[in-house]
């Protein structure tokens, strides 16, 4: 008998506390035990301040946990790290407007040495797959707010690391282009079969793109639900209007309504 592939992420009693010299110390996290497997999507959501986007930190090795184990890919988070066995986006796109769309690319793989033929051809692979491929020269303040992430999310995945860490990528986005830029999403997820873990405030968003839906309870964060979201792929348009869809909606706002009420 074979046996089960390892999580791409495991997480087994972590804690974070922050410490401050003149302030009662603040519990981020207490207790979460989470395990993500490879080519999963997973997304994480709970109310401002429960701790999602500090779990991904702690993954991304940006921040140690206070307490807990924590491995990605089997390994400790600073190993995963300098193995470059993630990439990462962030809800501002964060981009070189000094440089072109394509150099802004290429910048995790001259921090690595690749080649510059090497880099070029890789970042237009990218640009390609984002739908970006005309627009290598452009620079950034050329482009709009959602193609500015599609660029974002295409030098995070330059290196063709395993798992994609995604906070809030979209929050910032109207309403319209953030339902394109999950469709955008699904489809690069499908494409490269990376494992994703996304931080949203957005039930519907979070309902719609993932294969679970990771509930948080208020401060201190812990998690008080998994969901399996069980709408077939390929995702489209109609899948919003699905009445399976909305059930979704209701069971993980509830959720989240009882995860409220049981802190109180």
């Amino acid at each position: 008998m074979s046996q089960a592939l390892a999580p791409v992420v495991r997480a087994v009693g972590v804690q974070k506390i922050y410490r401050t010299r003149n302030a009662e110390p603040v519990t981020a996290l207490t207790n979460v035990t989470l395990d993500i497997q490879a080519g999963e999507f997973i997304s994480l959501i709970g109310p401002s301040g429960c701790g999602k986007s500090t779990l991904l930190r702690l993954i991304a090795d940006l921040d140690a946990p206070s307490s807990g184990d924590l491995t990605v890919n089997g390994k400790p988070p600073a190993t995963a790290r300098l193995d470059r066995d993630y990439g990462m986006v962030f809800q501002a796109a964060t981009l070189y407007d000094w440089r072109s769309v394509s150099q802004n690319v290429q910048l995790p793989l001259e921090i690595m040495g690749i080649p510059k033929a090497e880099r070029q051809r890789r970042a237009q692979e990218m640009l390609e797959l984002v739908e970006l491929g005309k627009f290598a020269k452009h620079y950034p303040w050329q482009l709009s707010g959602g193609m500015q992430q599609r660029v974002a999310i295409a030098r995070a995945l330059a290196f063709q690391p395993k798992l994609l860490l995604m906070d809030e990528p979209f929050g910032a986005l109207d309403e319209f282009t953030r339902e394109r830029m999950n469709l955008e999403l699904l489809r690069l997820w499908q494409a490269t079969q990376t494992t994703v873990v996304f931080v949203t405030h957005s039930i519907a968003e979070a309902v719609f793109l993932s294969s679970r839906v990771v509930v948080m309870s208020p401060r201190p964060g812990r998690i008080t639900a998994v969901l399996d979201i069980d709408l077939p792929y390929p995702r489209t348009f109609e899948t919003r209007e699905l009445p399976r869809f909305f059930q979704l909606v209701t069971e993980v706002r509830e959720l989240l309504r009882d995860a409220h009420t049981f802190d109180e």
